[in-house]
């Protein structure tokens, strides 16, 4: 397959009540993010290529909407991307196009899920790292019926192939190529949206990130070619959460919302990053390799461009929290820094002050504490997953002595798809694996039954950092994830951060289920049952408008009756006893973190 063929799918989100009229608010001000955030870092952060590889320019500008419009009439701003100033063929922030003409591919960055507008007053504020609100349902649905439009319809590809093909047109062979690619692309594409992305959609700024990593990963890159599918591995992605912030997010010593993953170190940020851009669209084709010390050649067909993954780490450690653009009451403020500070349940510093986290090579890092504070639970269902190991059947699971077997995991699958992909990329810089092998074997087979002789054993402490990188179910620093213990009792963990721009990042708790940080100081009982989510702001209250005039989706939560539904505004009843006018001073107090 060649280099236009995507192998890449969606981290998927949903959305339902949709409405999409022009936001109002018209001037742009950027948000102040600290001397070392400008237009020039700004600007690198839109375009840096990480190595996702969506679908081939050419054919994105050739497909139509049902109208008959071109698919990117509007420059996906229907969808709530945001548009580029300059040259951007048409294309959003966060869509870079990578490689030449004619096989240019259209993919993603993180910016694309981590820039955000807000209005208020006629004015749109632009917040870098910030939680998108953007309809990634949408997009993936319609791109994929306009897709299907042209892969089943003769007079719509030969359509489709004119405007792509241009003078080539006529060229038998050039009309079979595109014929034989285009169809499956499109194959790979439709298994993904209509197996893996939920009917019941999940609205405005909400995905479920890890299912559909796993669905992107198991489902369309280990089974047999030349489709690399494996329909069977692709799950209903059914545990939407709220896109994070950035800033401060380098410097983490977990992350993801249930902090399963070690952080804070360059290698553990390119581990988090590398699992990203296979949830994006990054290309990715292991394949067994016998004079290989891994086992598989896990970089042929990896698209993942780890240049470019390093760059963007950098700038986000540039990147700093959003200052509070309106006017604040600095006495009331101050008040609410006492009770910020004050410790027990009315307190937020034990949680979310800024302390010590966990050293890291060469690293400090700040502390992020995993609580179960009764929060919806539906993501350890996803973390639970397990799929068929496909051609990675055998393959071993980085610094264990164990290897995956016909069924394993969905995270170790992951596990084994980025580490691997991190030694072999590093650790042919230091030594030759290949030729390591062929050494080996030729002087005694046996030793390579020892595990504890192969690569990763061998690397520098910034490598061997690797090991901490996800948890592990089975084999050495075995990190069982789950919540569930033999007794039957639950403990459903969380990532507690530092609230540095929280101000700018609503709605709130992990699944987007409450609209404002008023909301949240209230008994999850008196917590809005619905609420509309789009850029309007509060700034009062501190998060969502009650009343949306742009793109919006309507968000309809449960109760501590249905903690699991993926949807509830259970749990963090911290501050919920305070009076009422310590209640807001420490609103006041937040919006200057």
């Amino acid at each position: 397959m060649t280099s236009i063929f995507m192998r890449g799918a969606v981290l998927a989100l949903g959305l339902f009540c949709v409405a999409s009229h022009p936001v109002s608010a018209q001037e742009i001000v950027y948000a102040d993010q600290g001397s070392d955030w400008n237009a020039t870092t700004r600007t690198l952060y839109y375009t840096q290529d990480q190595g996702s590889r969506l679908i081939a320019l050419s054919w994105m500008q050739a497909l139509k909407q049902p109208d008959g419009t071109s698919f990117l009439a509007d420059g996906l701003q229907r969808y709530g991307y945001l548009p580029m100033n300059g040259p951007s063929q048409g294309l959003p922030v966060g869509f870079p196009v990578t490689g030449a003409a004619p096989q240019q591919m259209v993919g993603m960055t993180c910016s694309a899920c981590h820039t955000r507008e807000i209005a208020v007053s006629g004015t749109r504020y632009r917040i870098d790292g910030g939680p998108a609100l953007v309809n990634f349902h949408g997009l993936m649905v319609d791109l994929n019926t306009a897709a299907q439009a042209v892969a089943t319809n003769a007079a719509a590809f030969d359509s489709f192939a004119k405007e792509v093909l241009g003078t080539q047109y006529k060229d038998p062979n050039s009309l079979s190529w595109l014929k034989t690619e285009f169809t499956l692309w499109a194959q790979r594409f439709d298994a993904i949206v209509k197996n893996g992305v939920p009917h019941e959609n999940w609205g405005v700024g909400r995905l479920d990130a890890v299912g559909m990593i796993f669905n992107r990963l198991t489902g369309l890159d280990i089974g047999p070619p030349p489709s690399n599918l494996l329909v069977a591995n692709i799950q209903p992605a059914d545990a939407p959460v709220r896109y994070p912030f950035l800033w401060n997010a380098a410097i983490q010593d977990k992350t993801q919302w249930p902090g399963f993953a070690e952080n804070g170190s360059d290698i553990l940020g390119l581990a988090r990053n590398v699992g990203e851009v296979y949830g994006v669209f990054g290309e990715f084709a292991p394949k067994k390799e016998k004079w290989s010390l891994l086992g598989y050649d896990y970089l042929a067909g990896n698209s993942v461009n780890f240049s470019g993954l390093s760059t963007l780490e950098g700038l986000i450690k540039k990147m700093g929290p959003p200052k509070f653009p309106f006017p604040v009451n600095q006495k009331l403020a101050e008040k609410g820094k006492a009770v910020f500070n004050q410790p027990g349940n009315n307190g937020c510093a034990d949680c979310h002050g800024i302390k010590p986290g966990q050293p890291r090579l060469l690293n400090s890092t700040w502390a992020t504490p995993l609580l179960d504070v009764g929060t919806d639970s539906r993501q350890y269902d996803i973390l639970n997953w397990t799929a068929e190991t496909g051609v990675m059947e055998g393959a071993r699971i980085p610094f264990a002595h164990d290897t995956l077997g016909k069924t394993a995991s969905s995270l170790d699958i992951l596990t084994v798809s980025v580490a691997n992909s991190i030694l072999q990329y590093y650790g042919s810089k230091l030594f030759d694996l290949r030729e390591d092998a062929q050494t080996l074997l030729a002087a005694a087979p046996s030793v390579l039954g020892d595990m504890a002789d192969l690569p990763e054993a061998r690397l520098p402490g910034t490598l061997q950092e690797l090991k901490l990188a996800f948890p592990k179910s089975r084999g050495d620093n075995q990190k069982l994830m789950t919540a569930r213990a033999t007794d039957g009792s639950t403990n459903f963990k969380y990532e507690s951060r530092v609230l540095q721009g929280i101000w700018a990042t609503a709605p709130y708790l992990h699944n987007g289920s409450v609209p404002t940080l008023e909301d949240l100081l209230k008994p999850a009982a008196q917590r809005p049952t619905q609420f509309a989510v789009g850029r309007d702001y509060d700034i009062k209250k501190v998060g969502l408008a009650a009343t949306q005039t742009g793109l919006q989706s309507t968000t309809v939560t449960t109760g501590c009756d249905q903690r699991n539904s993926g949807n509830s505004r259970c749990g963090h009843e911290f501050g919920t006893a305070l009076p009422d006018s310590d209640k807001q001073a420490l609103l006041e107090y937040l919006k200057t973190l």
